[in-house]
């Protein structure tokens, strides 16, 4: 069995719904998901033991949280390199920080990304089965690329 993190802001609740229903896709596909609040990681050591990694921000004026900014500055330090990755994120309008997060570990960290490109759910989809479905989804493809 491997070791996914799932690392997220969420201010509403929503990108947090998203990061429980990719935990549980995860599962399905036989692995343990760690979730935890970007807020909570206060070092790189705090990144290591795990096999993969998927890395969630809601979009707020077109770009991700200055708590994702920092976020993704302290998880360059942890050597993140061939490790397996996702993005994704919630937005009402736009939906740029779950691409941004995406091009920052497939190019700046060179993450072994899923095929499926960055998860990216207007929060209104997230009140439908369908929405459930395809956070359940990712984390099932990024437990089969593990």
């Amino acid at each position: 069995m491997k070791k996914v993190m799932i690392a997220y802001v969420s201010r509403t609740g929503v990108t947090e719904k998203m990061a429980n229903y990719l935990a549980e896709g995860i599962r399905m596909g036989g692995h343990e998901a760690t979730l935890m609040k970007t807020s909570a990681i206060k070092n790189e050591k705090a990144l290591s033991g795990f096999d993969g990694f998927i890395f969630g921000c809601p979009t707020y004026h077109k770009d991700m949280t200055s708590g994702m900014k920092q976020f993704l500055f302290l998880a360059e330090k942890a050597n993140l390199t061939g490790k397996i990755g996702g993005a994704f994120g919630s937005h009402t309008h736009s939906g740029e920080s779950a691409p941004m997060i995406f091009d920052t570990m497939l190019y700046v960290f060179k993450m072994d990304m899923v095929d499926l490109g960055p998860l990216n759910l207007t929060e209104a989809m997230m009140k439908t089965d369908e929405g459930t479905k395809a956070c359940q989804q990712y984390g099932k493809v990024l437990a089969e690329k593990l």
